[in-house]
């Protein structure tokens, strides 16, 4: 049976996502997302890949897609972000060219184990249905889009949001699709877009019209499942990849000076140096030409290229990018993005007085990250300046500047400024 074509939905907007950018191409053990997604489904025996981007990222994709042999992969663009059934629509030309062909839907920025990419390939190899979705097992309500189940694993409808106590299963629909007939599929897209209904569920509608002369089969899931939807998402993305280290791997190009201790499972990369009295505690990931300072801690997190832990410096459960500086601070729970800045004696405090779940605020409107303890999230090229404090759940936009000793309490846009003006007094002492 023919391998399926990959189909990688790596465009739409990532607007929630600020102040980090391109989710596709995050760092993580030192590679962007692509590329760790891409090298798991080669291993599975994929051969061919189309990866959807957007206007924006499409070059920076074409170039990493380049340097992976492993797959034959084609970028083309949407675009505007019109949802699933319009980034679909674009792979139109390359089925012109190549054929009609089985396809397998993912979504770059959902991280599963590969365990469930494997059992969707043997469902298709070795089942009879027309398409194949991923159900993940909830116990609790979830607020996403529900399979109705009936017997066989047959699915016969998607039901959006049904509110708790309303669940027609207790399997949710996650981007994980093999369609037998990419063809088919795509026309009936086309036919949900001649239709007035304005909202951009097409995908879903035309899956739905699909469900009533075709076999859909639902491939159970109940693994772990982590989705980059909000920047605090990197977090539990970090957390999933360090606790894959199997054993410690120390490179010989890195330099480790006496009186340092590592434990547990850690990874370090060549070019990395740690100084006397530094401490990495595992799960953690040092990458290329980090440097970790005298008496610095370094605990369950990922610290990349060249980046600095400074003298005294404690990051913790913290996602540190590539060329970020840090001295005698804090960075706890935090995500700081390439280049940031971290002066002397800054804390990113990151636990509520109340020790309720820290909020954020997402496009104006406030929700909860669902975490009780998070600390700062910097953009690109972000300087804060000495004696800074950070508020729970705080995020600073790309190249902004914090004064010394501000106390930043709500959200900083991009490129911005903010300082504490004081008022000096000198008086003289009275004589005598």
């Amino acid at each position: 049976m023919r391998t399926p074509l990959l189909v990688v939905l790596a465009g739409g907007a990532s607007s929630r996502l600020w102040p980090l950018e391109e989710k596709s191409l995050i760092k993580f053990m030192g590679r962007p997302l692509l590329s760790l997604q891409l090298e798991r489904y080669a291993q599975l025996g994929i051969e061919q890949a189309v990866i959807v981007a957007n206007p924006e990222n499409r070059d920076v994709i074409a170039d990493l897609v380049a340097t992976l042999p492993e797959i034959e992969t084609e970028v083309v663009v949407q675009p505007e972000p019109k949802g699933m059934g319009d980034a679909l629509l674009k792979i139109r030309p390359y089925l012109d060219a190549h054929g009609n062909q089985p396809i397998y839907i993912t979504q770059v920025h959902d991280l599963t184990d590969i365990a469930l990419h494997q059992d969707m390939l043997t469902a298709y190899q070795t089942g009879s249905a027309s398409s194949y979705l991923a159900g993940y097992r909830v116990v609790d309500y979830f607020p996403g889009g529900y399979l109705e189940v009936g017997e066989g694993g047959r699915i016969t409808n998607i039901i959006e949001k049904p509110g708790a106590g309303n669940e027609p299963s207790d399997l949710v629909a996650i981007v994980a699709h093999v369609h037998t007939d990419a063809a088919r599929l795509l026309d009936a897209i086309q036919a949900e877009y001649a239709k007035p209904d304005a909202s951009d569920d097409h995908y879903e509608r035309a899956m739905a019209a699909l469900m009533a002369e075709h076999v859909f089969q639902v491939v159970p899931y109940s693994g772990p499942w982590q989705a980059v939807k909000f920047p605090w998402h990197v977090l539990d993305v970090m957390f999933a990849l360090l606790s894959q280290i199997a054993e410690p791997r120390v490179s010989e190009d890195a330099i480790i000076e006496e009186g340092v201790l590592i434990k547990g499972n850690v990874v370090i990369e060549a070019g990395a140096r740690l100084f006397h009295g530094a401490t990495v505690v595992g799960p953690a990931y040092i990458g290329q030409g980090a440097i970790v300072g005298n008496n610095a801690l370094v605990r369950e997190s990922m610290v990349g290229e060249r980046s600095v832990v400074g003298y005294c410096t404690e990051v913790a459960r913290s996602y540190l990018a590539d060329g970020v500086h840090t001295h005698v601070c804090q960075a706890l729970d935090s995500i700081l993005d390439d280049d940031v800045n971290l002066s002397a004696s800054c804390t990113t405090a990151n636990l509520r007085i109340d020790h309720g779940p820290v909020g954020s605020t997402i496009k104006g409107q406030r929700v909860s990250t669902g975490r009780d303890k998070l600390g700062l999230i910097a953009g690109k090229g972000a300087f804060i300046g000495v004696n800074v404090m950070t508020m729970p759940g705080v995020k600073i936009g790309r190249k902004s500047e914090i004064g010394p000793t501000t106390v930043v309490q709500s959200d900083v846009p991009d490129g911005a400024r903010v300082w504490v003006e004081q008022t000096i007094q000198v008086r003289e002492q009275p004589k005598g």
